[in-house]
């Protein structure tokens, strides 16, 4: 029988689950035992190719935690990092999530943490909390409403204009939320995605320029986002290539793109949905190496462990998924529910 043979070469190595290649005995098996536990398998964008390519489903965080909600299926196998199937969770209480790797973490998420909010929002009384999806149940918990990187200029326009607003945890984000709305009474947490913060604006400027009929997709969480306004503002760049985008924009944008070429500034893994979006199109990373480790860190091998074993399971606190279920819900009533990130 396949499963054992297969199983037999996974060995737990320092970056994770190791031994196994993505094949088609090794896809076959996926598919058997995804069908026997009746679950479905989620992909982030992030994610490897062949992760991707195996999933029921691939997208941003937010728009695969709602789907979880609805699929028949009663296992949700969460593709992604680990507060990404915690939302999954938060909106699917009564069924059981996995991750196949629950090592898998997130340098944003973990930027801020409960008692970090617990005290600043001690600071500001009488402030609205609004928190990006990608951070954990707990901070989710604490949180007033939940925004993504395409609503969130929405979410706090929303918001009375004299109540401040404590904006957490992207840094790159809020600065871009705070330079769209003109808000001056938002407070920025310091925090950031270790990865999209090394895409910088000389490397996006430097690729701008020796790309000159190309568009550029840019990601609000990227250290670039700033640069890639300026350059069009300046008319260095042409302002209509210019997207700041969702990865979910990112997708829709790439359908109707009108150059040959897109430099795109986020993480790596997006460039696998854009080619089978647009395939005509040649997408090209603004920083090749801008790869997260932790979403990497769901192989082949911890698929199959995760599908052979029932692991890792993901468990959210009953009273702390309710609070973080309201957030969320405030911020899809607004009417905009966005992509994820």
């Amino acid at each position: 029988m396949a499963m054992p043979a297969l199983m037999e070469q996974v060995v737990d190595g320092p970056e994770g689950y190791e031994g196994v290649q993505a094949g088609p005995e090794w896809a076959a098996e996926v598919r058997r035992l995804a069908k026997a536990r009746n679950a479905t398998i989620l992909a982030h964008n992030y994610q490897l190719p062949e992760i991707q390519d195996i999933a029921d489903h691939v997208g941003d965080s937010l728009a695969l935690s709602r789907m979880a909600a609805e699929v028949p299926e009663e296992t949700i196998v969460f593709c992604g990092v680990h507060f990404m199937a915690e939302t999954a969770k938060i909106l699917s209480p009564e069924k059981t999530v996995l991750i196949p790797d629950q090592r898998a973490g997130c340098s944003l998420a973990d930027s801020i943490k409960g008692e970090e909010l617990r005290a600043w929002r001690a600071e500001f009384p009488d402030a609205v909390v609004v928190s990006y999806v990608n951070t954990t149940a707990e901070v989710k918990a604490l949180t007033d409403i939940c925004c993504t990187s395409s609503n969130a200029v929405d979410v706090v326009a929303s918001i009375d204009p004299d109540r401040e607003v404590l904006f957490l945890p992207d840094q790159f984000l809020g600065a871009h939320v705070k330079r769209v709305t003109g808000r001056a009474n938002m407070h920025i947490w310091a925090g950031e995605c270790h990865v999209h913060a090394g895409i910088n604006g000389d490397e996006l400027a430097e690729q701008a320029r020796t790309h000159p009929d190309a568009e550029l997709f840019v990601h609000p969480e990227c250290g670039c986002a700033t640069s890639a306004l300026y350059l069009a503002g300046e008319g260095s760049f042409p302002a209509d290539r210019v997207h700041i985008l969702s990865t979910g924009g990112m997708i829709d944008q790439a359908k109707a793109a009108k150059s040959s070429q897109v430099l795109v500034a986020t993480e790596v893994g997006m460039l696998h949905q854009l080619r089978k979006a647009a395939p005509g199109i040649d997408f090209q990373a603004v920083n090749d190496r801008a790869s997260c480790r932790y979403m990497k860190m769901i192989t082949p091998a911890a698929l199959l462990r995760c599908l052979v074993e029932g692991a890792d399971e993901v468990h959210v606190d009953a009273e702390v998924a309710a609070l973080g279920r309201g957030s969320v819900q405030r911020m899809i009533a607004i009417g905009n529910p966005g992509g994820g990130e």
